[in-house]
């Protein structure tokens, strides 16, 4: 076998492995493994429940509103909204729908807004979610139980989407996702959390940089300093999907940018500190993640020099082709395999997108609405 197959198979068997192979291994490791937890505690413990926003004046009293109904008792549940520079109404309505604390500040970007609201709080937990997400009633006592065990230092709850009817397929794509979440949990904890509900215990609270984000960065940050980062799965909120996969790209794109600083800045990459199992995790489903797309570069450069070789690298052209070719084909005839292959394509090139951006740019701060999410 020549270096040309070593290096096709090589890039092929990662992507394979990290998309199928990894939740396969994961399923089997953790079927029979259920949570080690400590009983539930007595007291419930009081919870600032953090809403960073801008320009949000479309959902902002919902939001607070939805806050305020939650099964919580009212005494040890304080609801802060950070308003990140907005020019509109965010501040006032957030206010006349009953916030405990608006912080009316200049814009600065998510994190700072974050940032500003803990050093305002007091609560034994400092909980967080997006202004268009709306909690189930029960939400916030499934996401602060887990809280009961002292070694548990970060909690994410289940994020679902709302389908809008339009070509964005992140719907089949979460689910695969959040299966993958509740297996990682089991065994030495997840790998990345979401923005739409979520909670970290005050004193584990990380201050992180402009272009980091609490969902990737948390996780492995706090797993290094020797605490427990789970997913609560009871815990449930609601937030609309991008309607469009054009819009979906827009999205992780932007998301992307900041991948570099948190991938590399806050120290994924770095092995100190993660125990064995856990690195694994984060090697197979983040590290190989990002990588998708240089390893599909890799795969089909090396696939077309090697065709002549054996008939097998023309049905794994062919393959390759196909996807391309259906992902292509999405926009004319919108059915569920073109669809779901225009996602992955458009998914992954994200990644790269993303990187070039912060070569281009620089460091991103702020953060954009996605459009048709609220």
């Amino acid at each position: 076998m020549g270096a040309a197959e070593v290096i096709f198979w090589v890039a092929a068997g990662l992507i394979v492995y990290t998309h199928v192979g990894y939740p396969l291994a994961l399923e089997l490791l953790a079927r029979r493994r259920s949570l080690d937890l400590a009983p539930t505690a007595p007291a419930l413990p009081t919870v600032s429940l953090i809403v960073a926003a801008h320009d949000e004046e479309a959902v902002i009293a919902d939001k607070v509103r939805n806050a305020l109904e939650l099964d919580y008792p009212r005494e040890r549940l304080e609801v802060i909204v950070a308003s990140d520079g907005s020019g509109d109404e965010t501040v006032a309505r957030a206010e006349a729908a009953g916030a405990d604390l608006v912080l009316d500040l200049d814009r600065q970007g998510k994190i700072e807004a974050q940032n500003a609201a803990v050093d305002r709080s007091t609560a034994d937990l400092v909980a967080f979610s997006d202004a268009n997400a709306s909690w189930a009633p029960d939400a916030l006592r499934e996401l602060v139980a887990p809280f009961a065990d002292a070694t548990v230092g970060y909690v994410c709850g289940q994020a679902r989407f709302l389908d809008q009817g339009g070509s964005n397929e992140e719907g089949a794509y979460w689910r695969l996702e959040l299966a993958i979440r509740d297996l990682e949990s089991r065994l030495a904890g997840v790998t990345a959390g979401n923005g739409a509900i979520y909670a970290v215990r005050r004193s584990a609270y990380l201050r992180l940089g402009p272009a980091s984000s609490h969902d990737l960065s948390f996780p492995f940050m706090l797993t290094k300093r020797g605490w427990r980062a789970l997913y609560a799965p009871a815990a449930v909120a609601e937030e609309k999907m991008v309607a469009t996969v054009e819009g979906e790209f827009a999205r992780k794109r932007r998301m992307m940018r900041g991948l570099w600083d948190e991938v590399v800045g806050d120290g994924m990459l770095s092995p100190r500190g993660y125990r064995p199992v856990y690195a694994w995790q984060i090697a197979s489903h983040r590290v190989l993640r990002y990588l998708t797309p240089l390893l599909h570069v890799i795969a089909l450069g090396t696939n077309v020099a090697l065709v002549g070789v054996s008939p097998v690298y023309v049905v794994t052209l062919a393959i390759q082709a196909a996807v391309l070719v259906g992902a292509a084909l999405a926009g004319v005839y919108p059915v569920r395999p073109f669809l779901l292959a225009r996602y992955y394509v458009l998914t992954t090139a994200s990644i790269a997108a993303g990187l070039w951006d912060r070569m281009r740019l620089g460091t991103p701060g702020a953060w954009e609405k996605a459009e048709g999410t609220r």
